[in-house]
């Protein structure tokens, strides 16, 4: 059961730590190497009382990759040291920022008329043209461009109203 979990777990999540450890390191086999640590430190060292296993890991990721810089120190300036921290830091806070306007606009976008949200999800995630979603829900493209105007127009609008800056 438990080699099953950490099986999915290593699936859902490795390609993501990967590139996270990457972008940290800059090179492929130490993030390889992190990543495989990574996941059996986490694994072992889990509290019982963590619920995200996701953030968890990436804990676990930036702190055997600082730890293992430490170790290395004498072979990476300390000005290189510190420019990673600093890199890493505001790759951290990007990624919260972005995960914040990522969830206001799954909010904003399940506030909107079943019709529009249809017509933006066809169109941005579905990359469909106006004409293609015109002929799916039976309408014409003008109406479906009208549509999705108005739609985009409430979405912004649902963001600013939620103080989220969009310049």
């Amino acid at each position: 059961m438990e080699k099953d979990i950490l099986k999915q777990l290593y699936q859902k999540y490795r390609k993501e730590i990967y590139l996270y450890l990457y972008s940290l390191c800059k090179n492929s086999s130490l993030a390889e190497d992190l990543l495989q640590e990574t996941f059996l430190k986490a694994l072992l060292s889990l509290p019982d009382d963590h619920t995200n296993m996701r953030a968890w890991l990436y804990l676990v990721a930036r702190n055997l990759f600082f730890n293992y810089y430490r170790r290395e120190k004498e072979k990476v300036p300390l000005g290189e040291v510190q420019q990673i921290q600093n890199t890493a830091s505001q790759e951290v806070l990007e990624g919260i920022l972005k995960e914040e306007k990522n969830r206001l606009l799954y909010q904003a976008m399940n506030e909107l008329e079943e019709r529009k949200r249809e017509i933006l999800l066809m169109q941005y995630f579905g990359g469909l043209s106006q004409k293609e979603i015109a002929a799916i829900l039976k309408m014409t493209p003008e109406n479906v461009r009208v549509l999705s105007y108005r739609a985009k127009r409430e979405l912004r609008t649902y963001m600013e109203d939620h103080n989220y800056d969009l310049s």
